[in-house]
């Protein structure tokens, strides 16, 4: 067998995020005898001495990888990011695929390396959403003709695709839709782990509020942290427990530990980082939270399915993440005491295995590996 054809993922960076997880997942499944991924990352340490790799860096290079660099893009930095760019794929362009993933600045990378001889170039939509201010407006001015410039434009949900492509991405020839897949068996229940974790966490009888995302805008911890504050002093009240347990990092962290304290609620809410066991975490939650201000389609609250939590999430969220009776959306509008009350009526519920709701849902990544093969090596996706 000869060489295998190479795909380049671009991606922001290698950090234990929804994208990334979603990406290595794919890759951990692929036939790499067939298909090897690549890595196009944007660090502003570039050039530093003290360059310290991201979280799956060694991982992608133990399957077979490489992982490339390119200086953070700033906006007023255009011209020399473009120039980065072409420099970039003038040198490394022998790949059967580049999949954009990092689609603010799609329209500059994509046209480039279709330029420098890259059969199939796709821009994949994971968000339908953007920051809020100049980051926001300069995101969506950046995507205004991302639909034009690739070859195929993926989203993980029609939100995401017409968040990112414009309203003419749902009858495009171009348009795709490729779920945000999870390896289901690896999340589904197991009660033995379940009381494992609950006893190396110190959970005792608390019940325990679970949440898995980094602290960015999008997944208003603010509004969380709120709710889990008047569940607490309302199970307080009746003589309960409760903790919450978030999973993550990211640039709102100190601000929401700075909330939980003003809050006084610091002693029950744990800040356990970013974790790459964090199936087993998932078995200690009771319940899973998330009320984001937007998103494409949350990997997160798929896997916490196929744990078999009840998952209370906000109604800005695609329903097509609802594969199961376990999710019930709210409206943000309804207030941090509604949904306190929500998630205490929803605590006591029978916790079973949903690993086959996940794949009927088309949710399973080694059915979307499959898939994805197919695409990298004949340039179509049906």
């Amino acid at each position: 067998m000869g060489e295998p054809v190479r795909v380049l993922h671009v991606l922001g960076g290698l950090s234990l995020g929804g994208a990334e997880s979603r990406v290595m997942d794919l890759y951990r499944c692929m036939d790499r005898e067939k298909i090897q991924f690549d890595f196009l990352i944007h660090r502003r340490d570039i050039d530093s001495a003290a360059y310290e790799k991201h979280f799956y860096e060694k991982e992608v290079e133990a399957l077979g990888g490489k992982v490339y660099a390119l200086p953070k893009f700033m906006v007023y930095n255009y011209a020399a990011y473009r120039r980065a760019v072409r420099e970039f794929f003038q040198k490394h362009h022998a790949f059967a695929v580049v999949q954009g993933h990092m689609t603010s600045t799609a329209v500059i990378y994509l046209p480039l390396a279709k330029r420098a001889g890259v059969p199939v170039v796709c821009a994949h939509a994971r968000s339908a959403g953007v920051d809020k201010g100049i980051k926001g407006l300069a995101t969506k001015f950046l995507r205004l003709s991302l639909l034009e410039k690739a070859d195929y434009c993926l989203a993980c949900s029609k939100e995401a695709g017409i968040s990112v492509f414009g309203p003419k991405w749902s009858t495009s020839p171009k348009a795709r839709l490729v779920p945000n897949a999870i390896d289901a068996m690896r999340f589904r229940y197991n009660a033995a782990l379940r009381e494992k974790m609950r006893a190396e966490l110190s959970l005792g009888d608390s019940y325990a509020i679970g949440h898995v995302g980094r602290f960015h805008y999008s997944k208003n911890h603010e509004f969380l942290l709120e709710v889990f504050s008047r569940l607490h002093q309302n199970l307080a009240k009746k003589g309960k427990q409760c903790k919450l347990l978030l999973l993550g990092e990211g640039e709102g962290m100190a601000a929401a530990k700075a909330q939980a304290a003003a809050l006084g609620i610091e002693k029950d809410v744990l800040f356990l980082g970013n974790r790459k066991d964090v199936e087993a975490y998932y078995q200690a939650f009771d319940l899973f939270l998330f009320p984001s201000r937007f998103e494409g389609l949350p990997g997160t609250v798929v896997e916490a399915q196929a744990a078999g939590l009840r998952c209370i999430i906000s109604d800005r969220i695609t329903k097509e993440v609802g594969i199961s009776e376990l999710v019930s959306f709210h409206s943000l509008e309804d207030g941090a005491e509604q949904w306190a009350g929500e998630v205490e009526r929803s605590l006591v519920y029978e916790r079973r295995d949903r690993c086959e709701a996940v794949r009927k849902a088309g949710f399973d990544v080694r059915e979307q590996a499959k898939r994805l093969e197919r695409f990298y090596l004949t340039g179509t996706l049906e």
